[in-house]
C-alpha cells in the first residue's frame, strides 16, 4: 500500500539530503550534496531559495545567533546572518567528503565524513564545539549517516550505512559509550540512511533503495512503514509550526530511469510529533 504524501518541492536533486526545520525562520533547510546546493522552503508561503556552495555540502544546520553551520567537503564552515562565510575548522583530506550531521542537546555539532569511493573505514564522526574545538568520536566508519538523540538526551542513535544497522550509544555530557545494535534492517529492504527521533522516542529511518521510511519504537519494534514512489529515500525530519509534518528527501544519483519525483522534497502531513532541534552554539 502506498503512503499518502504531498510534493513540497518538485526538484531534480542529484543527492537530496539533510532536511532540517529552522524554527527561528519557519523554513525547512535541505541540501543537494553532489549538486552543491543549499535549499530553503517556507511551507506557509511556498517561497523557495537556492544557494550554490563552493564545494559539496553534507549538511546545513541553524546557528543559535543566526546564520548556518555547514558540513562541507573540506571541513566545517559558518555562514553569518549577512551571508558571509568563514571556516570554523578547515581540514581537507583528498578523496573524502562531508556527509550527514546533527546538533546535539548541548549545541555541539556531530559531523560525519566518508570517502567518495566508499572505501571501508575511510570515514569519521567528529564533535565540534562552538569555539572551534574538535574531538574525534569514531575514526573507522565507512558511510557516516543518520544521527539523533532520545528525548531525554541519554541515548544517541547512529548509522554507518553499510552495516545495515541503526546503532545506539549511551550519551552523557557530550560523550558516548556502549555502542550496540538497536535495529538491523533485513536483506532486501534497503539500506539505512538518515534518521530522526520523535517526541515519544520513536526512531524514523529513511531506506536507500528501499522506497520507504520506517518508524521503530524506543524498544526497537517496527511500528510503521511509509512506502514512497522513488527508491532512493535519503533522510527525514519533522517540521512545520507544530513539528507534525514529516519531510523526506530523495535522490536521483545512480538511477538509470528515475521516477519523476526522484530528487524532490516530499512531505507527509500529520505523520507524528517531532522534537524541537537545538541550534549550533557557534
Amino acid at each position: 500500500m502506498s503512503t499518502s504524501y504531498d510534493v513540497a518541492v518538485r526538484a531534480e536533486a542529484t543527492l537530496g539530503e539533510g532536511p532540517t526545520w529552522d524554527a527561528a525562520t519557519g523554513r525547512l533547510l535541505w541540501i543537494d550534496i553532489l549538486g552543491a546546493r543549499l535549499h530553503t522552503y517556507d511551507p506557509a508561503t511556498g517561497r523557495r531559495t537556492v544557494r550554490v556552495t563552493d564545494q559539496h555540502v553534507g549538511a546545513a544546520k541553524p546557528r543559535a545567533g543566526g546564520g548556518l553551520v555547514l558540513n562541507l567537503r573540506d571541513g566545517v564552515g559558518l555562514v553569518d546572518a549577512d551571508g558571509s562565510f568563514r571556516w570554523l575548522h578547515h581540514e581537507p583530506v583528498p578523496g573524502r567528503r562531508a556527509n550527514d550531521a546533527a546538533v546535539a542537546p548541548d549545541g555541539s555539532l556531530w559531523a560525519g565524513t566518508m570517502r567518495y569511493d566508499e572505501a571501508a573505514g575511510g570515514g569519521t564522526l567528529s564533535r565540534f564545539g562552538g569555539d572551534g574545538s574538535v574531538e574525534a568520536v569514531l575514526d573507522d566508519v565507512t558511510v557516516s549517516n543518520g544521527i539523533g538523540w532520545s528525548p531525554d538526551g541519554t541515548l544517541m542513535y547512529y548509522i554507518d550505512t553499510p552495516t545495515g544497522r541503526i546503532d545506539v550509544f549511551d550519551h552523557v555530557d557530550g560523550r558516548v559509550s556502549g555502542r550496540r545494535p538497536f535495529v538491523e534492517i533485513e536483506d532486501g529492504a534497503g539500506f539505512p540512511d538518515g534518521l530522526t527521533v520523535d517526541a515519544e522516542g520513536g526512531v524514523w529511518v529513511a531506506l536507500w533503495d528501499g522506497a520507504a521510511v520506517r518508524r521503530y519504537t524506543h524498544t526497537g519494534e517496527l511500528d510503521r512503514v511509509l512506502t514512497l514512489p522513488t527508491p532512493r529515500v535519503t533522510a527525514c525530519a519533522f517540521g512545520g509550526p507544530d513539528l507534525t509534518d514529516l519531510y523526506i528527501t530523495t535522490a536521483r544519483v545512480g538511477l538509470t530511469a528515475p521516477h519523476p519525483l526522484a530528487g524532490s522534497l516530499l512531505v507527509i502531513p500529520g505523520a507524528g510529533k517531532g522534537l524541537a532541534q537545538p541550534a549550533f552554539k557557534g
